[in-house]
């Protein structure tokens, strides 16, 4: 109890999670008189995972399309083609910030990138302060459970690591996500619709279309080239990553020349950073979970829960209320290394798919990234737009209350997660 409290204490304090972790596997393991040599065994299970070589190539691929002006050529293509609707420029930054996200795996990262470019354009178009900040806000996050997401990913690598329940892959997670990740968008754009509906609109000006494909004739088949050739069979996950990673590069460094050469290793640097990060907390957790699962605890912890929560319903609505906690306090990567190995055990006890709960996981994380006090976004977008903290609290109720219901349809519908994977 004493080494526990101490490592939570050194979390709290900021030492690094890998270190926080590894440190209580190794400590499990010497009191349970297990050689040390475990650890390094977890990292080699880990290298040797073929699909794991997704992870940085799709990094680097994000990293690359942020660096360049294709979130302008984006916003642009997305406007020409649905400006015309009633609050269509808002349903243009609600798909272009899911899109982005997507491709890039960080919410932040989409607010600084295509804030920028979309609340001026808001503000401009005659749309509310405080709507356009909530809209950008909650923006940022949607498009975690859309392909390529690298907490998709993520959660297939830990759950085909732990190696219970019904085994799942990569591309049944990408099936999965389409459908509820299309149900958050098309109600979050019938708000949007609803409340600009005063608005004035302009009628789709070919030309202006046209100008706009033009300009992004290269980066529109990328999402087609990437998901038709997973889906096809063509493409295995870690293939699909290496083409998108090596046509990215070549259309933005040597076709739009918009990334010098001279920069590239600097972009290598900043996505391989984060890679490296992941890698190795993954490693260690991967240990750190043998250890639990060794020590019983997730049985241990299914059987209290059990004892005092009967329906799987329940478990589900304390589920929900326990990650939107967790998402507003860590960051999605770091929760899903450090609460997968132990809720897995648990909601497979209540009859929940992996493919369902995986679902459920990341949409509520997506929603904590905007949950007061402490979401992560509320703090960047209030950074980025220079607004107080508090305003942006206000700005993001509507949207908040509107997924927090997609969230829950999502979890007691099980068939929109499970149907396109054909695991219902």
């Amino acid at each position: 109890m004493l080494v526990t409290l101490l490592l939570i204490m050194l979390a709290l304090l900021g030492a690094p999670l890998f270190a926080v972790i590894a440190a209580g596997a190794m400590w499990g393991f010497y009191q349970s008189e297990i050689d040390l040599a475990v650890m390094a065994i977890e990292f080699f299970r880990l290298a040797e995972m073929p699909m794991l070589v997704s992870i940085p190539l799709f990094t680097f691929a994000g990293y690359l399309l942020s660096e360049s002006q294709a979130p302008a050529r984006l916003v642009k293509l997305s406007s020409a083609l649905l400006g015309w609707m009633p609050g269509g420029l808002a349903i243009v930054s609600l798909f272009a910030c899911a899109l982005f996200t997507a491709f890039t795996g960080a919410s932040g990262v989409t607010i600084v990138a295509l804030g920028a470019l979309l609340f001026p354009a808001l503000m401009q178009a005659g749309y509310k302060e405080n709507f356009n900040l909530g809209l950008i806000t909650t923006s940022g996050s949607l498009g975690l459970l859309f392909a390529p997401s690298l907490p998709l990913i993520l959660y297939a690598v830990i759950v085909q690591q732990m190696g219970i329940g019904a085994p799942l892959t990569i591309d049944e997670l990408f099936l999965a996500g389409i459908i509820p990740g299309v149900l958050m968008l098309l109600m979050l754009s019938g708000w949007s619709m609803w409340q600009n509906r005063s608005l004035p609109t302009h009628s789709m000006e070919w030309k202006e279309v046209s100008s706009a494909l033009r300009e992004s004739c290269w980066e529109i088949p990328l999402p087609f080239i990437v998901l038709g050739g997973i889906y096809s069979g063509y493409f295995a996950v870690s293939e699909a990553a290496a083409v998108t990673a090596l046509y990215v590069l070549i259309v933005e460094v040597l076709i739009y020349r918009e990334i010098p050469l001279t920069k590239l290793p600097q972009i290598m640097r900043n996505s391989m950073v984060l890679v490296g990060a992941l890698l190795i907390i993954l490693g260690v957790s991967l240990a750190s979970t043998n250890y639990m699962i060794d020590a019983e605890v997730p049985t241990r912890m299914f059987e209290y829960i059990k004892a005092h929560v009967d329906s799987p319903l329940t478990f589900l609505i304390l589920l929900n209320i326990f990650l939107l906690v967790l998402g507003a306090m860590l960051d999605i990567f770091s929760a899903l290394i450090l609460i997968i190995p132990l809720l897995l055990p648990i909601a497979l006890g209540y009859g929940i798919d992996p493919v369902h709960l995986g679902i459920i996981f990341l949409a509520n994380m997506q929603l904590g990234y905007f949950t007061p006090p402490v979401g992560l976004n509320l703090f960047i977008a209030s950074y980025r737009f220079k607004k107080p903290v508090m305003q942006l609290y206000k700005a993001t109720l509507p949207f908040f209350f509107i997924l927090l219901l997609a969230v829950l349809i999502i979890t007691y519908v099980p068939a929109l997660s499970l149907y396109l994977p054909g695991r219902e």
